[in-house]
């Protein structure tokens, strides 16, 4: 009974990561178009998507340590030692295209972390040429003041 709730709970995981997978790939073409408002979206649903993956990896540490009990913390790797060939194979298929697919997943939102850290670098760039420059921005003797500014003392070094 627990290796069938492990394999359920696997394939359960391989399907979330997937879906996961497909709104980075998503994210990808918003980024590109700079749409705000569906990135937003976006992200909330990655947030949910993530709080499933969350819930269904409780399950399947769950699963392992009804497997493998002799384990204070036992992985799917443990649990391939202890269980019969047929399930073996299955659950070694799925643990094998859940690690590709999270590998896929990580090269996809490293590729949306540079395209946003490169938007923003455009925009701090956009903002710079938008702001007012100072004329000299070395060391040197203060400017001269022009005789019509007069050396008005600070509120603190007025006299009462």
């Amino acid at each position: 009974m627990s290796a069938e709730a492990l394999i359920t709970s696997m394939e359960k995981l391989l399907k979330l990561h997937k879906s996961l997978y497909e709104l980075a790939v998503k994210k990808t073409d918003i980024i590109k178009n700079g749409d705000m408002d569906a990135l937003n979206q976006m992200l909330k649903d990655e947030q949910a998507h993530i709080a499933a993956i969350d819930r269904m990896e409780k399950e399947r540490q769950k699963a392992t340590k009804e497997i493998a009990t002799k384990k204070e913390s036992p992985t799917v790797s443990d649990c391939l030692n202890i269980l019969p060939q047929t399930e073996r194979i299955k659950l070694e298929t799925i643990a094998n295209e859940l690690t590709e697919l999270v590998y896929e997943l990580k090269e996809q939102n490293y590729l949306n972390q540079q395209l946003v850290h490169h938007s923003l670098q455009f925009v701090n760039v956009s903002m710079n040429l938008l702001r007012p420059q100072p004329e000299n921005m070395n060391y040197g003797p203060p400017a001269k003041k022009k005789p019509s500014e007069k050396n008005t003392p600070g509120i603190f070094n007025s006299k009462v």
